[in-house]
């Protein structure tokens, strides 16, 4: 078994709960976890995971020193971390496609990591709360058992997941960290919220809103971040949910309509908007080429244009 929970591997589990009475300072880890004040992160040497992305990187990255992500309610955002490189990866997964998910993860971090030198596979899992549907404990579990596919040895050292990250707030439960964030120079995996999601934001969100699988978006090798090419059709019919009202668009967009941050309507018109006004993705990649952008001076994320 290639997972490890403190040099003990662990077996086959039926529920979220049965790690948990097996594992008790998981629990213990997931409080600590949870209560640690959110960490604001400096723009300028930061880099944003968006849903079904993943991006990864090492400590002599000169241009992204943090990658996290957020905004996650039934989502789980995972971090794995090379001990011994400190090569880094943090990836926010849906659901959509977890068993083919992980290895990709598992393989950005390895590929970074100097495979003579001391060290481990550290992982770290936020994200779920204690849902009607159980869409939450359902990936959790898809999650571990990816995982413990995986021909590495994989240490579990954070499980703040599903009731472990759940609150009940005026009767309606919520998860109590909504974002992850992982200092790539330091190790240290911390709760966050994060207000600059670039580049690119409306694309990236266009990108998974038409079915796009899970993308690496960063090449730590050039300080790029790279989207795309992306394929959509034109959908006129997508114009019909500008029209409707907050609660329409949580209950029919949404796995999780009570528990989403307060900008989730916002974030899905814009996206919508963006789509509209892009109706044929092919325009957006001239040549079928991906857009680039790199970090300036200024700590800004500006596009790359090819001459």
């Amino acid at each position: 078994m290639p997972l490890f929970i403190q040099n003990r591997g662990l077996d086959r589990i039926s529920s979220t709960a049965e790690l948990f009475d097996n594992f008790p300072h998981l629990q213990e880890n997931a409080r600590t976890f949870r209560t640690r004040p959110l960490v604001d992160v400096d723009p300028k040497c930061f880099l944003y995971v968006q849903q079904r992305e993943f991006a990864a990187t090492t400590p002599a990255d000169n241009c992204v020193s943090v990658i996290g992500s957020g905004d996650a309610t039934t989502c789980h955002l995972v971090v794995l971390r090379h001990t011994g490189s400190g090569a880094a990866c943090v990836a926010h997964c849906d659901g959509s496609s977890t068993w083919s998910e992980v290895p990709l993860l598992v393989k950005a971090v390895t590929s970074l990591s100097n495979v003579s030198k001391e060290g481990r596979l550290e992982l770290h899992l936020a994200g779920g709360f204690n849902d009607e549907s159980k869409t939450s404990h359902k990936l959790s579990l898809n999650i571990l058992a990816a995982f413990q596919k995986q021909k590495e040895d994989i240490h579990l050292e954070t499980c703040c997941i599903t009731e472990m990250n759940d609150i009940v707030v005026d009767g309606t439960h919520r998860p109590v960290v909504y974002g992850i964030g992982v200092n790539v120079k330091t190790g240290d995996v911390f709760p966050s919220t994060f207000t600059h999601k670039g580049p690119a934001e409306e694309l990236r969100s266009a990108r998974t809103f038409t079915g796009g699988q899970m993308a690496d978006i960063y090449d730590s090798s050039r300080g790029l971040v790279k989207i795309g090419p992306c394929k959509w059709s034109p959908n006129l019919d997508i114009a019909f949910w500008l029209s409707q009202d907050d609660d329409t668009i949580l209950k029919y967009l949404s796995t999780s309509p009570l528990a989403e941050p307060p900008h989730f309507v916002q974030h899905m018109k814009t996206t919508i908007q963006f789509l509209l006004g892009h109706p044929s993705s092919d325009s957006l990649f001239p040549g079928g080429q991906p857009q680039l952008y790199h970090r300036t001076e200024r700590g800004d994320w500006e596009r790359v244009v090819s001459s």
